[in-house]
C-alpha cells in the first residue's frame, strides 16, 4: 500500500498549481503519512502501521483496537497487510 492510510484510508487528491499569471499546471497533495509502531496489547506484540495524523488522533481518541476493527470493517486495510514486529 503506498500513499494510503491504513486507519482513514486517506489518498493522495489531484488539483491545480495557480501561478499569478492564474496559469494552471497539475499537482498532488499528497498525505501526511509517517510509519509508526505501536504495542497491541490484544495480540501482546507490536505492529507497524502507515498512518496519516488524522489517523494517530483516531487511535489517541478509540483506542487502537477500535480503530483497527472500524478500518478492516470500512475495508481501509486488512489483517493481513498489518505488519507484525518481532
Amino acid at each position: 500500500m503506498s500513499k494510503v492510510c491504513q486507519i482513514t484510508g486517506k489518498t493522495a487528491m489531484i488539483g491545480n498549481n495557480v501561478s499569478h499569471s492564474n496559469r494552471r499546471t497539475k499537482r498532488t497533495f499528497d498525505v501526511n503519512l509517517f510509519e509508526k509502531k505501536f504495542y497491541y496489547v490484544e495480540e501482546d506484540c507490536w505492529i507497524s502501521l502507515k498512518i496519516s495524523a488524522a489517523g494517530l488522533r483516531t487511535i489517541n481518541k478509540n483506542g487502537l483496537d477500535a480503530a483497527l476493527k472500524t478500518a478492516v470493517a470500512k475495508g481501509h486495510c486488512n489483517w493481513n497487510d498489518i505488519k507484525f514486529v518481532m
